[in-house]
């Protein structure tokens, strides 16, 4: 778990997704209309995958992916970060962690 957090402060956005997951892609996209360019560790491409998606599990991230960590703490998955857009919390977040600055 440690790992997890680690990872997750690397950048001012992280997400943890899968290759073949379509709501990963929709959360990629999504940042990427907003100008961030998150760490983006995909789970079914790097060695320790299996490792770091159980422990996203025991971080309360269900599903494990798409897992969202904006300045290095876990905002949640797709509802949520839809959720902050919709209610529009979602840029002002990211500038705060220094995600954007437009």
């Amino acid at each position: 778990m440690e790992s997890v957090r680690n990872m997750a402060s690397e950048r001012p956005v992280v997400i943890f997704s899968k290759s073949s997951c379509c709501m990963c892609h929709t959360i990629r996209t999504l940042f990427a209309e907003f100008g961030v360019n998150p760490a983006v560790h995909e789970l079914d491409q790097i060695p320790a995958g299996r490792e770091v998606e159980q422990a996203l599990l025991r971080l309360g991230c269900s599903p494990a992916v798409p897992a969202v960590f904006i300045g290095g703490e876990l905002v949640g998955g797709t509802n949520e970060v839809m959720s902050l857009h919709l209610n529009r919390s979602l840029i002002p977040m990211l500038k705060r962690a220094g995600a954007i600055w437009v």
